[in-house]
């Protein structure tokens, strides 16, 4: 089992930056693929990212590719995005999300019921 606090959330203009991190709790956490998600009021959980187990596979929605990065540090067990020009429509509570083990595909790590674990999200606003 996991435990996941996201943290880094905040208010920032449109154009700058934020990166948000999420600590996890428990043994194992290089057993576990990640991947982040947000929520938009009035919409539904989107996927924004995922990395697997060893940080060797990564996947992003178009929307989001050559602005935000995801990584992770198993030797923290901590998963980062770092978010780089940002625009309105990123605005949203940011979710990070697990997986225990088990195949890695960009497909598979898209879908929200593929994760068995969720933090309590952190909230992103940005400005225009």
């Amino acid at each position: 089992q996991v435990q996941l606090v996201e943290s880094g959330g905040g208010l920032v203009q449109a154009g700058g930056s934020l990166r948000l991190s999420c600590a996890a709790s428990g043994r194992s956490f290089s057993m576990y693929h990640m991947g982040w998600f947000r929520q938009a009021q009035g919409k539904e959980r989107e996927f924004v990212a995922a990395i697997s187990q060893s940080g060797g596979s990564t996947d992003y929605t178009n929307s989001v590719k050559g602005r935000f990065t995801i990584s992770r540090d198993n030797g923290k067990n901590t998963v980062y995005l770092q978010m780089n020009s940002l625009k309105p429509e990123d605005t949203g509570v940011y979710y990070c999300a697990a997986k225990y083990a088990g195949y890695y595909s960009g497909s598979h790590s898209a879908g929200p019921s593929w994760y068995g674990y969720w933090g309590q999200g952190t909230q992103v606003t940005v400005s225009s």
